[in-house]
């Protein structure tokens, strides 16, 4: 059986109430169950008392969002994004999470993403009850007293037509996705502005990427399917990364898995592309290109999906997109979109 776990330290409560109390400029940084719609809730009660910024880290397992739930934001992934959200920032309490670092040692930029002095604190460390350290620094600064949780209002952005962008994909998702859903996010670069078109959303579970290995997407949204069949899982899917275990596709359509799957076919590996720039090695040549290219020949991912016996079609404007994404989210059962972008 799982092992109990310990009641969390006070002197860390205390310590991290102090610094919540001290009027500096402080960031909650959480992860885990922290991230799920109760805790959620008052930890933004805690940073309402207080004056601190809730986020959360770049890469988390599980976080519960949309509408009727408390918005927060990830730590950028790009360094120059992430060193300026926090270039105010004196104070950080860690909730389950780590400090933020770069992904790489980029030349030139800083491995920490926050300021020279800033003042670390752990809420609680592994082994200890998340939920009572949460509950426990909520009464530390009398977070009772502060208003209820701001929650999301549900909202649909306007659908734009014309060519079919990731932002126009999130905001076809915003609109369509059934509540109670479940995302698996392996986009990578095309999906890292997703959060600022959902926040209003229906409510759901977004599940990601939180390694730096690719591949996780689509054995992610059979795994959460099988565990989930009364929700619908959609799976946001880059082309490359994809080509690690598109045999999941063969899973998804054997056991009759409610997968939608999106392809963000930019036919190739964007996100070493642009880690190939941040690290200084600037404009890869010939060879270098092909071994980042899916264009010669062009993985055909409506075929692939057929091959594997889940049905398919291709779009390559918002409007089709967002049409084909509305019917796939009405119907049972695994269906793929391939996403021109």
């Amino acid at each position: 059986p799982p092992a109990t776990p310990a009641r969390p330290d006070q002197t860390r409560i205390d310590a991290a109430a102090a610094a919540l109390r001290s009027g500096r400029p402080t960031v909650i940084l959480a992860t885990g169950p922290a991230l799920r719609s109760t805790q959620l809730e008052r930890l933004d009660r805690i940073a309402a008392r207080t004056g601190a910024r809730l986020m959360a880290q770049q890469a988390n397992g599980r976080m519960q969002r949309g509408a009727g739930r408390v918005a927060v934001d990830r730590v950028p992934y790009v360094i120059d994004q992430a060193v300026r959200t926090f270039a105010e920032t004196e104070q950080v309490i860690l909730v389950g999470a780590k400090a933020p670092v770069g992904f790489f040692a980029y030349p030139g930029k800083p491995g920490s993403m926050l300021p020279e002095g800033c003042r670390v604190l752990d809420l609680y460390v592994a082994g200890e009850d998340p939920v009572a350290a949460i509950a426990a620094l909520f009464d530390a600064v009398g977070a009772g007293e502060a208003p209820p949780a701001r929650l999301a209002l549900r909202h649909s952005p306007e659908m734009p037509s014309g060519r079919l962008t990731p932002e126009a994909i999130a905001i076809a998702l915003a609109r369509h996705m059934p509540a109670d859903a479940i995302i698996c996010d392996e986009s990578v670069s095309s999906g890292r502005d997703f959060f600022r078109s959902t926040y209003g959303a229906e409510p759901h579970d977004f599940l990601q990427l939180t390694g730096g290995a690719i591949g996780i997407g689509l054995p992610l949204a059979a795994g959460a399917a099988l565990a989930c069949p009364d929700r619908k899982v959609i799976v946001l899917q880059a082309d490359g990364s994809g080509m690690y275990t598109v045999q999941a596709l063969w899973t998804h359509a054997r056991e009759k898995l409610d997968v939608v799957t999106i392809i963000f076919s930019n036919r190739r590996y964007q996100i070493l592309l642009g880690e190939l720039n941040n690290v200084g090695a600037g404009t890869p040549g010939e060879n270098a290109s092909r071994m980042l290219n899916l264009d010669d020949p062009a993985v055909d991912w409506v075929k692939l999906a057929a091959g594997m016996g889940v049905e398919a079609a291709r779009a390559e404007t918002a409007d089709g997109f967002a049409d084909l994404l509305a019917s796939a989210c009405r119907r049972k059962g695994p269906f793929l979109i391939e996403a021109m972008i």
